[in-house]
């Protein structure tokens, strides 16, 4: 892993990359199709269940030789190696990133400073298990008596996006006798409108925080107390109806929950990785420990396939080494992604912080300053919702926007044609943004000449289509694994910590200065800059 490198502009493959570019950017998919009449069985990849379609990228042999040979200059498998094995690769915070070891099968062996993670994480994984199954099963009774028919979940960030994510997207298997609410937001709309048509007597709620002083999660987790005991009148009744997700044995206890029922996780477990984690804990509450382990099976499957696969047939490689041509070489700088599943509608919102929290850097490893574009924005929506909102733009607007569709061969809710109409979108959405149409194709339809301009589609837009059996827990855990990947192979390029985010730390330190400005009795002094200065003072005479 310490192996030096040259800069990521002054490798060959990048030098000749850019070269190429220059050669293939003038190039239209309909002339590369035609070209090729089995390009589109010929750009496909399939594994552990997931089939990848980029035939409708702008790529040809030549693209994807130089692009493999990136990686490789650019060592992504030894990076990868030393992740598998516990090498602290996250440098600036000395820690190593183990994800993968969350989701490895017991009996597997990963050493964090001469110690097996696995072992630890089966542990906490039992216990989960133990627990979940009696506040499934009614076993656990609250402190008046009742069983718990509620449940509330108290993060932010990777506490709160992937459970979140993970219980709408596997709703269709979850517990429906049991009510789950997610309290992310600062804004105490968000936990009064969680909790206003539930009773205290029936409600568990999950405070999720490593340290267990995130500053939104605790006060969230404090409105929670005492909205709980002003039904529950005592303090013995906390311990009931909270459990903690966090690693503070004394800020837990001192809140009042038993650290009997604390579940822990580790430094090197990165939040937006960590929903297959402790943090997970909703997620097993609702869909029961069989169909966890099931989730946790498709992560692993999915994370053999990424160690062990050739990278010209290796799916995150792939993908991976898609969005690096195309961020830097086309300055597309963002990425839509489109799932056709209505259970995958918090899919791109969990994405969102995945990638750019991941790769939104402007430094190298080393420290010094990119001069290359890294981590482009990720955004999306379902379909067929998006194609009446801002498919327009990507269709005929002037940015280039390359595009992931994900579908499925099943759907778990049979309704007459729906699954087929929907499918056809997916098919018909790739193929448009492929082809486009033609001034004379439009004409051939008999549209007016003064109309023929705002009716021609250039097409030559990229996407991928992604498609798998159905959406399982294991498909699931197989399609964050895919993109994590995808992640760590982009910065592994792009020569960044992807594990690191201390992007996130200058706005709350400043928040906290200003929350103490805000509060205070007597006129703070001026120390903002004037336009700061002036909107906390016109907070203050307002509020």
């Amino acid at each position: 892993m310490a192996t030096e490198r040259k800069p990521l502009a002054e490798r060959a493959a990048w030098q000749a990359l850019q070269k190429h570019h220059q050669q293939i950017a003038g190039k239209h998919l309909r002339d590369l199709f035609a070209a090729d009449p089995a390009r589109g069985e010929r750009y496909t990849a399939e594994a552990a269940g997931i089939f990848l379609d980029y035939s409708k990228n702008r790529i040809d042999d030549e693209t994807l030789k130089l692009l493999l040979q990136l990686a490789e200059e650019s060592g992504v498998a030894e990076r990868r190696d030393a992740m598998f094995s516990g090498e602290k690769i996250n440098i600036t915070e000395n820690r190593a990133v183990l994800h993968v070891a969350l989701r490895a099968p017991k009996g597997e062996k990963i050493l964090v400073d001469g110690e097996d993670q696995v072992a630890l994480v089966h542990e906490v994984l039992e216990k989960m298990a133990g627990f979940s199954e009696k506040i499934r099963s009614g076993e656990w009774k609250g402190y008046t008596g009742k069983p718990i028919k509620n449940i509330v979940n108290i993060g932010i960030g990777g506490s709160d996006l992937g459970p979140v994510m993970a219980y709408e997207a596997l709703k269709h298997y979850t517990q429906r006798d049991l009510t789950f609410r997610f309290v992310s937001n600062v804004d105490g709309t968000d936990f009064a409108e969680a909790v206003i048509d539930l009773s205290a007597d029936e409600t568990l709620f999950l405070v999720a925080s490593k340290t267990f002083t995130t500053l939104e999660t605790m006060t969230n987790a404090h409105s929670a107390r005492t909205w709980a005991l002003a039904s529950l009148k005592e303090d013995a009744a906390i311990a009931k109806h909270f459990v903690a997700i966090s690693t503070n044995a004394k800020e837990v206890a001192k809140f009042g929950i038993d650290t009997a029922n604390m579940f822990g996780f580790w430094d090197w477990v990165g939040g937006r990785y960590s929903m297959d984690s402790a943090i997970g804990l909703s997620t097993m509450l609702a869909i029961g420990p069989d169909n966890f382990y099931d989730l946790l099976s498709g992560f692993h499957e999915m994370d053999v396939h990424f160690k062990s696969t050739p990278f010209e047939k290796n799916l995150p490689v792939l993908l991976g080494l898609l969005t690096v041509w195309y961020a830097d070489f086309f300055n597309a700088q963002t990425v839509a992604i489109l799932p056709y599943e209505q259970y995958l509608k918090r899919f791109p919102a969990y994405l969102q912080q995945l990638t750019m929290e991941s790769n939104g850097k402007h430094v190298t490893l080393e420290g010094a300053t990119v001069n290359y574009e890294t981590g482009p924005i990720y955004w999306g929506e379902p379909g067929t919702n998006g194609q009446h909102s801002f498919y327009q733009l990507i269709h005929q607007g002037t940015r280039l926007i390359p595009c992931d569709f994900i579908g499925f061969f099943k759907t778990l809710n049979p309704l007459g044609r729906h699954h087929d109409m929907l499918m056809a979108n997916v098919f018909a959405q790739a193929e448009a943004l492929a082809f486009g149409k033609t001034a004379d194709q439009v004409k051939a339809e008999g549209v007016p000449e003064n109309l023929v301009p705002h009716k021609v589609f250039e097409g030559n837009r990229p996407s991928n289509v992604i498609l798998a059996d159905k959406l399982t827990p294991a498909l699931l855990g197989k399609l964050v694994a895919l993109y994590e990947h995808a992640v760590f192979t982009q910065g592994a390029i792009w020569n960044i910590d992807s594990f690191d985010q201390w992007g996130v730390e200058l706005g709350k330190v400043l928040a906290t200065r200003i929350l103490g400005e805000l509060e205070a009795e007597k006129e703070p002094a001026a120390g903002h800059d004037s336009s700061t200065n002036a909107l906390i003072q016109k907070y203050r005479v307002s509020k």
